[in-house]
């Protein structure tokens, strides 16, 4: 049985309040690797954020922190190929992984990047949760399915982002969030993770998001020091 997670409820306003303020102080990049030897060292937490090239990665990472240059966006897909640490608040990790699924990258490439992506999963024992983004104006993909099921699998504890919500209207959103939602309740799950439908452009969502990194960095220092 594929590991399960809980539903995410609506968030109090001082829990969303002090998700803004975790971004609004210092978002700073520190280094893109090709491998794990080159990553950060494991003196703190982390949150990840991945996802099919092209998905929006980058332009949420920006919108939630900001700053419009942070990291780098790109009309090609496939560009960014590095795993880029961005440090908040000189106090935890924000992660950009390289975007999979793009057929122009050779296959010597996609394997390089399966091998360092599957390592970096398995063993950045700080990281606390994947953000996986999911364009929400198609239906679902085999390729995204794949690897929640993957992270389920190895136990990994993840959220479903769903990006460019304004792109559609809120009827096709709801129906496209239904059908991923019916695909995995199909597929062995026996709850959906926590799931975000937002916007870099208005910028719809982000609050949610915010509020649940800020959630997940309490209830580590909780944890710890208990």
């Amino acid at each position: 049985m594929i590991n399960s997670f809980p539903f995410v409820e609506g968030m109090e306003s001082d829990l969303i309040e002090k998700g803004r303020k975790l971004f609004s102080s210092n978002c700073t990049f520190i280094k893109g690797v090709v491998g794990m030897e080159g990553l950060p060292n494991p003196d703190r937490i982390e949150v990840c954020f991945a996802g099919r090239s092209n998905v929006g990665k980058s332009s949420l990472i920006n919108a939630l922190c900001n700053k419009k240059k942070l990291a780098k966006t790109s009309s090609r897909p496939g560009k960014t190929q590095l795993i880029n640490h961005f440090l908040i608040n000189e106090n935890w990790f924000l992660v950009d992984l390289p975007g999979y699924g793009y057929a122009r990258v050779s296959k010597t490439q996609k394997k390089i990047f399966q091998t360092f992506i599957t390592k970096y999963f398995k063993y950045r024992t700080q990281l606390v949760n994947a953000f996986l983004l999911v364009d929400v104006r198609h239906e679902p993909q085999s390729i995204d399915l794949k690897f929640m099921e993957w992270l389920g699998d190895n136990l990994m504890p993840f959220s479903i982002v769903f990006t460019k919500a304004d792109k559609l209207s809120s009827k096709s959103i709801e129906k496209n969030v239904n059908d991923y939602k019916n695909r995995m309740l199909t597929s062995n799950w026996e709850e959906i993770p926590p799931i975000f439908i937002t916007s870099a452009k208005n910028k719809s969502g982000n609050k949610e998001v915010l509020s649940y990194i800020n959630q997940l960095n309490i209830d580590y220092f909780d944890k710890i020091s208990s």
